[in-house]
């Protein structure tokens, strides 16, 4: 593989029977020691493309190399190099923890000495030890997912893939996974990261894509992605009366890039923070509405999520 690159895809493609296309001719670079984060509503690729990514999906058309291995044609050796942390909780129930480590490291062909020593310091670096030889049924949530991401890392993968790795967790464990998360990517370990948490992807990843019917619509840091869509400011406004009716009247706004109803209020996107008040109490009162709250941000990387995918539901 190339200096600087630790996943490249040419042209990758899966077509699934019936003519679905999931993926249509993926070319995508990730560099080595960087957080990539894939972004996209239900039903955008993401799965399918890191299951291909991954080995456990075989692509229709096309090329992809994960820590100089081809997938493709060498998927055997790609497991090697890479590790996966999945929704699915793929711990071994009858184990212990320390256990679940070991006989991890002896699968990928660790010595005794060596997955002993590997098992040890894992549960070290994801403050484990004091659950050594507790079973995995007797760990919280927030534990056994520490213990998925430290299984994966434990034979060295050159990239380790994230599923939606905060799924589910309360705030306090989210924080601690992702000071581990932040731990191994100042080590320099490359993460292929997805996640629906866009304060997650905004804050962590130094690279996003945007990904919907199969293609990457925009590819860059949660900074430019902002910049790039003149997505100002995020307003969040409640008022007494039908808030679809409302999204409508504010979606008008000079300077608007968006509006829908989400909990009760309106979030809006205007381009300029400039007179964005007076814009929107205007809008409102025109409209016959009485704001009861206005609260005015700057935008995130959900606006630029809803600018490209929409904002309608997907099944």
């Amino acid at each position: 593989m190339p200096p600087g690159e630790a996943i490249r895809t040419e042209g990758l493609r899966k077509v699934y029977p019936g003519g679905l296309v999931a993926v249509a001719s993926l070319d995508l670079t990730v560099r080595p020691g960087e957080i990539f984060g894939l972004l996209g509503p239900n039903g955008a690729g993401k799965t399918t493309t890191v299951g291909m990514l991954t080995t456990r999906i075989v692509p229709t058309e096309g090329a992809a190399v994960v820590g100089g291995v081809d997938v493709v044609s060498d998927p055997a050796r790609a497991r090697q190099v890479i590790g996966v942390v999945s929704q699915a909780n793929n711990l071994d129930r009858g184990l212990t923890t320390w256990e679940n480590l070991y006989f991890h490291g002896r699968y990928f062909g660790m010595g005794v000495k060596a997955a002993r020593a590997a098992a040890d310091q894992w549960l070290e670096a994801f403050r484990l030890t004091h659950k050594a030889k507790a079973r995995v049924d007797a760990l919280s949530g927030g534990m056994k997912r520490r213990l998925v991401l430290a299984k994966a890392m434990l034979h060295g993968p050159a990239v380790v893939f994230l599923d939606e790795p905060t799924a589910g967790l309360d705030p306090q464990s989210r924080l601690a996974l992702w000071e581990i998360i932040q731990a191994l990517h100042a080590a320099g370990q490359t993460v292929f990261l997805t996640t629906h948490y866009m304060e997650e992807a905004d804050r962590f990843c130094d690279r996003v894509a945007v990904m919907d019917h199969g293609g990457i619509l925009a590819l860059d840091t949660p900074t430019n992605l902002k910049r790039s869509l003149r997505a100002g400011v995020s307003v969040s406004v409640r008022a007494e009366g039908d808030v679809e009716r409302l999204a409508d009247q504010l979606g008008a706004v000079d300077g608007a890039t968006g509006a829908w109803a989400k909990d009760g209020a309106v979030r809006l996107h205007l381009d300029s923070a400039d007179g964005a008040l007076g814009k929107i109490l205007t809008a409102a009162e025109q409209g016959g509405f009485r704001v009861t709250d206005v609260s005015v941000s700057e935008a995130t990387l959900e606006t630029v999520f809803f600018s490209l995918t929409g904002q309608d539901l997907r099944e």
